[in-house]
């Protein structure tokens, strides 16, 4: 039997159209709700909240670091494993036998600090709203995708309609330092045929994402009073060839590696560093310089093959220069090691939401990878299930001073994913 998606879409887009004001208010509650890593319980209270009045069978799943260390997509992100929440909402499908697919609706509700409030034009969670927007931290990465999510199978439950093979939204935490939250679910046995992660995409279909690992970077030098300057060595003037070695492989690596779904052919695997740590006191010749970074990760290579590119060049490095050559820099890999992920841009679940996407905004979403690392590998690469990264916000706006998401984007992307449910799942 052939459905009429047009005719349903219509039914979707109106019953989105009524829960405008609700789903607004659910995201603003959800912003001023702060849920720092490790500080999350309040926000999953709302969310677990939400989930139960809609009937769905909703399970509070404890992420804990005995059941997940011996994983191997396991990071231990440093913050205390107490009351770490996830929240899973199952709405369970009346035909397991149906020619349709069960579907992972996957978002978290952990976010960054917002640094200094006073950069901020009001509270960094004030939820309040201008010009279409929602400012916050959270807003844009990502409990606005989250909400959009939620409020689309409540809009199919307000049709009267029921999937025929299960959809389960997640709502997880530890995402921005190494993805506890969504390793717990795996761990737990949570699956389904495919996952749609909320991430913000600014709508565009994001299939492929490259990974990033965190380093620390240990450099000596010799300490002497600075008037002595020439008795010591700097460890600050050490780090110039060490710098000089990680651009020249920055370039390297770029050059060697072509992927058309990214638009800037020299980003796609950067190596950046963003904190730097050194010296005790003014007159001294610097004698320990500690720096934190990123090593990008380029999709399809694994993390130990970019750790081995990255040590053979601060190797090589050091080997050219006499003082690092007798003491050489050490390399730390810690925290976040996001592994990258890809799934076919083939597959049935980007030619579904491709479908979904076109009939609600008109035009077909743009399909590109992403250079940051997300909870899209673990599907990919430890659960071996198709996932794709799609959500409303501009990723630009993560992290950011003055966060906001656009409220268009949020009910379109809406609207998206319930004709995606209906689609996918048969509603």
């Amino acid at each position: 039997m052939k459905i009429d998606y047009s005719a349903k879409l219509k039914k979707i887009s109106n019953a989105v159209e009524s829960l405008r004001s609700e789903l607004v208010e659910y995201i603003k509650k959800l912003v001023q709700t702060p849920s720092l890593p490790g500080q999350e319980q309040a926000v999953q209270k709302i969310v677990a909240e939400k989930l139960v009045s809609l009937g769905l069978k909703t399970t509070t799943l404890h992420s804990k670091k005995k059941q997940l260390q011996q994983h191997p997509a396991f990071s231990d992100d440093g913050i205390p494993f107490d009351e770490r929440l996830n929240v899973i909402g199952r709405w369970p499908g009346h035909s397991p036998d149906a020619p349709f697919h069960s579907l992972i609706l996957n978002g978290h509700v952990d976010v960054v600090s917002p640094g200094n409030a006073d950069f901020w034009q009001d509270s960094p969670w004030s939820g309040n709203i201008e010009n279409g927007r929602l400012y916050g931290r959270g807003a844009c990465d990502m409990k606005a995708g989250l909400a959009a999510a939620i409020y689309a199978v409540d809009a199919l439950q307000r049709l009267g309609l029921q999937p025929a093979r299960d959809v389960v939204l997640e709502s997880v935490i530890g995402e921005e330092s190494g993805g506890i939250g969504t390793l717990t679910t795996l761990v737990n046995g949570y699956t389904a045929d495919a996952a749609i992660i909320m991430e913000p995409t600014a709508l565009a279909l994001c299939p492929v994402q490259s990974g990033a690992l965190t380093f620390r970077l240990k450099i000596r030098g010799k300490a002497a009073h600075a008037a002595l300057k020439k008795s010591g060595v700097s460890a600050i003037e050490k780090l110039l060839p060490i710098m000089q070695a990680l651009e020249a492989l920055e370039k390297k690596r770029h050059a060697a590696y072509s992927n058309e779904l990214f638009d800037d052919p020299q980003c796609i695997a950067p190596i950046s560093i963003g904190t730097v740590h050194g010296g005790d006191w003014h007159s001294s010749v610097l004698e320990t310089l500690a720096l934190e970074g990123r090593m990008g990760v380029f999709p399809g290579e694994s993390t130990a093959q970019a750790q081995h590119a990255f040590e053979q060049a601060i190797r090589q490095a050091a080997a050219g220069d006499a003082w690092l050559a007798e003491h050489p820099p050490l390399v730390e890999w810690f925290e976040g090691q996001f592994e990258s992920g890809q799934t076919a841009i083939d597959s049935p679940i980007i030619k579904t939401l491709t479908a979904s996407h076109t009939q609600v905004c008109g035009q077909r979403p743009k399909v590109q990878g992403v250079t940051y690392g997300s909870d899209l590998r673990l599907f990919t690469n430890h659960a071996r299930r198709p996932a794709v990264l799609y959500g409303p916000g501009n990723v630009r706006q993560a992290h950011a001073v003055d966060e906001f998401i656009e409220l268009e984007q949020v009910f379109a992307a809406t609207k998206t994913l319930a004709l995606t449910i209906a689609r996918w799942c048969g509603c």
